[in-house]
């Protein structure tokens, strides 16, 4: 499984993958900026986005909007210190699949990614 992981700041990075490595994801690509996630989404396949909210250039909703708008099926993990809740809303209604806030422990962003993976490969149900 390869996820796309999204964020400004090196350090948050870097945590992030450790973590994602400890969880047993290892095929990790990286990105500090929405515009070149963009180009890495179109460039490969991508299973899942970890997303963060505050970006230089494009910010993390708007990219989620953009890539929703293209038609991207990508699961979107917003994962982030935007606490509002009307943020938590609008990166929802914006089509993240889950929403995680920073700092998180890796028990949360795992149970994230399982419950996302898990709605993402369910298949529908059989009509009668």
């Amino acid at each position: 499984m390869k996820i796309l992981l999204v964020d400004d700041s090196t350090v948050m990075r870097r945590i992030e993958k450790k973590v994602l490595a400890d969880l047993g994801y290892t095929d990790i690509v990286e990105t500090d900026n929405a515009l070149s996630a963009q180009v890495k989404l179109e460039a490969m396949r991508i299973d899942l986005i970890l997303l963060d909210w505050n970006m230089p250039g494009m910010d993390g909703l708007t990219f989620l909007k953009t890539i929703k708008a293209l038609g991207a099926e990508t699961p979107v993990i917003m994962v982030t210190t935007e606490a509002q809740k009307e943020h938590i809303i609008a990166a929802l209604q914006a089509g993240a699949a889950s929403y995680v806030l920073k700092p998180f422990t890796p028990e949360i962003l795992q149970k994230r990614i399982q419950d996302v993976l898990q709605k993402a490969n369910a298949s529908p149900c059989p009509q009668s």
